[in-house]
């Protein structure tokens, strides 16, 4: 049977595979788990529940606070907000358990569930597990006093924009940003955050209507932003996703700056000032060899693990590490978040920026980025990516590349798909092989 989650929480179409019953019961399973594994001992538990713009967040929102409410579960409702914001809240609250309900860059007719553990952590994956093992087990159900109360919590908002703007210590004043909201979690937030701050916003797809999130904006279509930034002739762009965890950036030309360049100006700047622990920084294998190239060169180490935000949290949590992220845009910094966090990564930027006195393309500059070609190949069996023949043509893709690129074939965690990235001296070269390793993708994987 497929597993109900995958590399982020619970993730499918809104109402076809994501249902209300299912948002219900997960939300029972897991404060079962949860009591079960003594999170809620000697105390009521609490639950802070969030969600992003989707017109179907609404009705998950409902489901999920009804299964936590029977389970006996108090619910503070935050509303609309960043996953960062729900992360936030759920450990300045104390609360033993958070939910987000979005599917981030998704399309609009999907949705998502994501859990976090008290702290504002996502669940290990041994949680996951036993949360889908007890789907729909028989259960004792509270009565009168014993069911969970529900509240709406105003008040998480302006606590969220007020602790952005807390981990800044110089103003941003002068700088002219556009910000690309996504139509999603952090259209509020967002501006919000970065005028505090002392910027001089301009917000961009900033009026969600329920079924705009992500559509032709945002962090997966930066065309908009560009254009923007241009036409406002701004300092710089940031683009965020429908829930808020991951940032892109455009310089004054109009040049994209990617996860990979943003960590790097955040590792540098922190290996400045102190702060970057043990000079490291967790990456993933996707990571550009541009990347590791100039943290080499900059005296920084880089811990590379498997792609996703969660499996990057592992790493900086197993060494106490303050800086990880994706070349996606997820950055987190461990000393403010417990998550990618968008907005924190832009005002992080910007006050680098601020600091220095220098533009975000001189700052980006320090990274030369590699040729690289991602190419995802849907409709195959993504398990079947040990197959012998496929094995072979990476082999060979590997040994004509040599030590100036690299070959990377891996299924999707979210979707079904196989993604082949393959880096190269040249753009011409990468996309040749690119094409030949998706071309034997297709033919050995065909479902």
């Amino acid at each position: 049977m497929k597993s109900v989650f995958g590399t982020d929480g619970v993730r499918g179409l809104a109402n076809g595979d994501l249902t209300a019953e299912l948002a219900l019961d997960l939300s029972v399973a897991a404060a079962h788990v949860l009591a079960d594994l003594g999170e809620f001992e000697g105390h009521r538990p609490l639950a802070v529940v969030g969600r992003d713009t989707r017109v179907s967040g609404e009705f998950l929102e409902a489901a999920v606070v009804a299964g936590l409410a029977s389970a006996g579960v108090d619910v503070l409702l935050v509303g609309v907000l960043p996953t960062p914001g729900v992360a936030h809240l759920t450990a300045t609250l104390a609360a033993d358990l958070g939910v987000m309900i979005s599917a981030s860059h998704n399309p609009m007719p999907d949705n998502g569930i994501k859990f976090l553990a008290r702290g504002g952590v996502k669940l290990d994956d041994v949680i996951e597990q036993q949360i889908e093992a007890r789907l729909r087990e028989p259960w004792q159900r509270p009565v009168g006093g014993g069911v969970g109360r529900v509240t709406r919590y105003d008040e998480g908002l302006a606590s969220y924009v007020a602790h952005l703007v807390r981990t800044t210590t110089k103003p941003l004043t002068g700088l002219r940003v556009v910000l690309d909201c996504a139509e999603g979690a952090a259209s509020l937030a967002g501006p919000l955050a970065l005028r505090d701050a002392g910027a001089d916003v301009t917000a961009i797809h900033a009026q969600p209507d329920g079924l705009n999130i992500n559509d032709g904006c945002g962090s997966t279509h930066l065309e908009s932003l560009r254009a923007a930034v241009l036409k406002d002739e701004a300092d710089v762009g940031f683009a965020l996703d429908g829930d808020a965890d991951r940032c892109l950036a455009v310089d004054h030309t109009g040049a994209v700056v990617d996860g990979d360049q943003i960590l790097c100006i955040l590792a540098a700047s922190m290996k400045e000032s102190g702060r970057l622990v043990k000079d490291t920084v967790v990456a993933t294998v996707m990571s550009n060899l541009g990347f590791t190239r100039a943290m080499d060169a900059a005296g920084i180490e880089v811990r590379q693990t498997a792609v996703g935000d969660r499996y990057v949290l592992e790493a900086m949590k197993a060494d106490g590490l303050s800086l990880g992220g994706e070349q996606s845009g997820h950055v987190i910094m461990s000393e403010y978040a417990t998550t990618g966090d968008g907005i924190l990564t832009a005002l992080h930027v910007l006050e680098r920026m601020a600091t220095t006195g220098t533009s975000l393309a001189g700052l980006a500059g320090a990274m030369t980025r590699f040729p690289q070609v991602l190419v995802n190949v849907p409709d195959v069996d993504k398990d079947r990516t040990g197959d012998e023949v496929l094995l072979a043509a990476v082999a060979e893709a590997e040994a004509e590349l040599g030590a100036t690129g690299r070959v990377l074939l891996r299924p999707s965690g979210t979707e079904p798909l196989v993604r082949v990235m393959v880096e190269a001296a040249t753009a011409a070269q990468a996309d040749a092989v690119a094409g030949r390793l998706a071309d034997v993708v297709r033919e050995r994987l065909a479902i």
